[in-house]
This record gives structure tokens, sequence and C-alpha cells, in this order.
């Protein structure tokens, strides 16, 4: 049975990803301890509201390091995406966490598009993933977010909001979902499982 470390840190959506991972069989630890993390045999970092404000929590629980260090596979939610980069311009300029070059900007949404792009958007898949394994390319993928990651080398999957939404980042063993997964049906289902599967 796979064993999934979530970061409950006072900024993410925690008890949803619990839950959605626990209906896979997965035995879930949810921990603040830099020493659980760094044994953690994988990792998520989720994230809700803002980055300024995620990065202090992590700050004040010293779980910068941890996180840097952390070589397993690691995957970021929603907002736990963003911080995989260095830097965001949510409330002037906010140091992030540096694992994928780049800085997070605000969304600018196509004619007539709402901000925050909330809703469900398809995967447009650009290369194959382990992640993605059986996901087909056009799935539907609930996103609820106001800035947006830059599109480079990282993005293995986009959406289409009036331009492109980097939906999947990956550098080495670190991954990032912008949507949630968790609320995602059967493609966040089985994105969620290939995490699982990933070897550790």
């Amino acid at each position: 049975m796979s064993q999934v470390t979530i970061l409950a840190y006072g900024a993410g959506n925690v008890a949803s990803v619990q839950f959605a991972l626990e209906r896979l069989g997965a035995t879930v630890r949810l921990t603040a301890d830099p020493a659980a993390i760094a044994d953690a045999e994988r990792l998520i970092l989720p994230g809700v509201g803002a980055a300024g404000y995620a990065m202090s929590r992590l700050r004040d629980l010293a779980l910068i390091e941890p996180i840097r260090a952390f070589s397993r596979p690691l995957l970021g939610v929603c907002l736990g995406q963003q911080l995989l980069f260095e830097s965001s311009d949510e409330g002037g300029s906010v140091d992030l966490l540096g694992l994928i070059p780049g800085q997070v900007r605000p969304l600018t949404p196509g004619p007539g598009l709402p901000v925050p792009h909330m809703g469900w958007s398809r995967l447009s898949r650009l290369r194959d993933d382990p992640l993605l394994d059986g996901v087909d390319d056009g799935a539907w993928a609930y996103f609820v977010h106001a800035f947006v990651c830059p599109d480079g080398p990282a993005t293995i999957a986009r959406a289409d909001y009036g331009g492109p939404v980097p939906a999947v980042v990956r550098a080495g063993n670190r991954w990032g979902c912008q949507f949630h997964p968790e609320r995602s049906a059967a493609a966040g289902a089985r994105i969620l499982q290939n995490f699982l599967e990933l070897p550790a």
C-alpha cells in the first residue's frame, strides 16, 4: 500500500486531498514536522490562498529547506504548484521555493473570461509523463486560480483560458498541478493514483 505525506501547514486544502488519496487506498500522514517530511516516501504540497501567506507559514514552521532538499516524488497542488517556482507577483514580489525557474504572474484571460479562472477546462498533453499515464488528451480538470505559472520547459500539459495555462509541470522528481486533482473526477483520480505509483 502506498504511503503519502501531506504538508499540513495551515494554507492548504488538506482534507479533500486526504480523502481523495484514502479512496485510492493510500496510507496518508498529515504533518508539519520537518523530520517527518525528510523521511516521507512521497510528499504533497497543497495550497490555497495567497503565496506570501503560504511562504510565511512554511518559513515559520522551518519547512522551506526540508522541501527544497526532498528528492523523492513531490506534488504541488494548485497554489502548491506555484510555490515550486522562483517568485510570484502576488502581493508585490514574493520569493518562492525556487525549485523550477520562472516567475508566477497574474492570469491574463481571453476576452470575456473572468478572473479567477474557476471551473472545468480541458488538458492538452505536451509529452508523455508517468504522472499523466492513462489521462486522455482533452480530459477535463477543475481549476480555481488568479495567478499563473510561466509556460516553459517544465510544462507537460496545458489548459487554454484565452491563452496557455501551464496545468501540469515537472522538474526532476517534482511535479505540480495547477488544477485540483481531488476535484477533477476520473482524470484527477488517475493522476493521484499515478503519483502514488511513482517509484520513491
